[in-house]
């Protein structure tokens, strides 16, 4: 139970930081929170930075895109189902 509740606040967290992040041109902020860039589970126009696809944050063309990515906690990621550090081929 209480790693469901981790894994659904992180997942709050990040869509928060996304959701602030959309708001301005170029790459977002690094948040003040020990963090990791999760790939594969950003929405649509929630990315954090450019991918190959899309010029900056705010600009991913679909849910999770492959190549798009969030900040999230350290140590989330993985947990995530369609997580992944690194951007998926």
């Amino acid at each position: 139970m209480k790693t469901t509740a981790l894994v659904a606040s992180a997942l709050a967290a990040a869509i928060a930081t996304a959701a602030i992040a959309s708001a301005q041109a170029g790459p977002a902020a690094v948040p003040g929170y020990e963090n990791e860039k999760c790939f594969g589970i950003a929405f649509a126009g929630k990315n954090d930075c450019q991918t190959a696809n899309s010029s900056c944050a705010g600009t991913s063309t679909k849910d999770q895109q492959a190549d798009a990515w969030i900040y999230i906690p350290k140590g989330t990621c993985e947990k995530i189902v369609g997580g992944s550090m690194m951007p998926k081929a």
